[in-house]
């Protein structure tokens, strides 16, 4: 029997997916597990490798099941998985905590804020290609190492949550570079891990896997995971790759100038470099290929007009109407500015920063507020893309994803801001075809990866900029960049008087 099939499989925050690919990027069976996180407490956000192993297991049992002989046919897996958890292994290869700390997990925010106040972060740059997070895993380790210090001393190994599950199938251990240049563990410059961030720390650089390259055969399935998941002992898995770069990877998102836009609650922008973009608000990470992609998450996207949608109309009108009523007035919403912070920024100049509506008048309806909350998000995206063009690279097109991705007017209103074509794709699962495209490339079934790319990325529409809408948001974004490097004074007073506030109330309620 022909090996005519893919195997990628995807360790999400939510759930564990698996899917069945031809060469030519056809998905024939798919299946989802979902598993639980968990939230001992506020800021706190935990899952259990054992879940991730268990809903692995049985997703692959069920592709497999959906097509006759299909074990048979898998010439090569590859996985993907969530990025930035910490899985400490002890020697027999047992997790040495059942839950470990995610992504989005934030206990360690005291140390990080000691470790900026202490250490020349900005001048560590350079090295770590990143300024210092809660999400990497040395802050995460160094949280670890000072509050589970048992679960540390026995720890031989840390690995990721797809680095878990090729442990769990085939035995071995490693490091995709995309991974493993967000750790803040990694020197950019080399490749390699870095001991001098790693004393910096406090970390021992021993428990770090071997960094290999997404696409190499890290090894075959083992008896005992062949016995466990049905899969034919000996297929060959690849190292795999992290989800955000596999997902860049599948909407064709690897050479410099192409730039990704996935708006969901949030908005992750990525421009594709040659080189990490050095600057206290951007983050990098290596790409699928040996080139970086440039990233900053704004916390406003979906969000806001889900926002406003509550705020304005209870959530009685549906996106829809909400989307005709903003197009229904002019680019530029009658010179009305939204400033879209309604949450602070994660990775911002201003981390206090807030919501506000600049130009406000009583001829102004629900469509300016509208459309001027879209293209808010817009100007604070296209200020940061500004900030990594700024380093000497280039934007040419930008591949939009996520719900925002499903909305022509805004398609167009951030065409017009970034000055730049923008495409969709055609791909649902984009992360699960990187996965396929990289155990494609593992086994020779593809010649590299550009080459997977265009085989099998398809783009199904492409918006272009509007030409009298850049005019007038030409003379906006210095209006919006203003405000927002202004407003700090405004922010800052309010935060004095809310905290004002909340005193004097602790100390009526102790009077009383």
């Amino acid at each position: 029997m022909a090996r005519d099939l893919l195997l990628a499989i995807d360790v999400g925050t939510g759930s564990v997916r698996a899917a069945l690919l031809t060469g030519t990027g056809e998905t024939l069976a798919f299946a989802a597990a979902e598993h639980e996180q968990i939230v001992p407490q506020y800021g706190w956000s935990e899952q259990r490798p054992a879940d991730w192993w268990t809903g692995a297991v049985a997703v692959i049992r069920r592709v497999l099941d959906m097509l006759p002989g299909a074990a048979a046919r898998v010439a090569a897996i590859g996985a993907c998985g969530q990025m930035h958890a910490t899985v400490l292994v002890d020697a027999d290869g047992q997790p040495a905590l059942e839950a470990v700390p995610l992504w989005n997990d934030k206990r360690n925010r005291t140390l990080l804020d000691t470790f900026m106040q202490e250490q020349p972060w900005e001048a560590l740059l350079p090295v770590a290609g990143n300024p210092p997070s809660v999400a990497w895993w040395g802050f995460k380790l160094q949280w670890l190492k000072a509050h589970r210090p048992e679960a540390y001393a026995r720890t031989a190994l840390v690995l990721s949550p797809k680095d878990w599950i090729n442990f769990r199938l085939t035995g071995a251990v490693a490091i995709d570079a995309p991974e493993a240049s967000c750790t803040y563990l990694f020197d950019v410059r080399h490749g390699t891990w870095s001991d001098a961030l790693a004393q910096r720390l406090g970390l021992d650089p021993k428990l770090l896997p071997p960094i290999r390259e997404p696409y190499d055969v890290l090894a075959g399935i083992s008896r005992q995971a062949a016995a466990e998941t049905g899969l034919h002992e000996g297929t060959p898995v690849v190292v795999g790759i992290s989800d955000y770069p596999a997902a860049l990877l599948g909407s064709g998102v690897i050479e410099p100038g192409l730039a990704s836009d996935v708006t969901g609650t949030s908005t992750l922008l990525t421009l594709c470099t040659t080189a990490p973009v050095l600057h206290p608000v951007i983050s990098n990470v290596r790409g699928a290929l040996p080139n970086w992609s440039a990233f900053t998450i704004l916390d406003a996207g979906g969000d806001a007009m889900r926002w406003a949608r509550r705020a304005f109309h209870e959530n009685h009108y549906e996106y829809d109407r909400i989307v005709s009523l903003a197009a229904g007035v002019p680019a530029g919403a009658g010179s009305l500015v939204f400033l879209p912070y309604l949450n602070g920024e994660r990775l911002g100049e201003r981390a206090n920063s807030r919501a506000q509506f600049i130009g406000l008048t009583s001829g102004h309806g629900a469509g300016h507020l509208h459309r001027a909350v879209m293209e808010g998000v817009a100007f604070a995206a296209a200020r940061n893309l500004r900030i990594m063009e700024a380093a000497g690279n280039r934007l040419d097109r930008v591949v939009a994803a996520g719900g925002g991705a499903k909305t022509p007017l805004w398609l167009e209103i951030k065409a017009s801001l970034y000055g730049c074509p923008i495409l969709t794709t055609a791909a649902e699962e984009s992360g699960v075809l990187g996965c396929a495209m990289l155990a494609g490339t593992g086994i020779g079934l593809y010649p590299d990866l550009p080459a997977a790319v265009s085989q099998l990325v398809r783009f199904t529409g492409e918006i272009q900029p509007n030409p009298r809408w850049m005019e007038t948001y030409a003379r906006l974004q210095p209006v919006f960049d203003h405000a927002y490097t202004s407003s700090e004074l405004y922010w800052t007073m309010l935060e004095a008087a809310e905290a004002a506030d909340t005193a004097a109330g602790s100390h009526l309620q102790t009077s009383n």
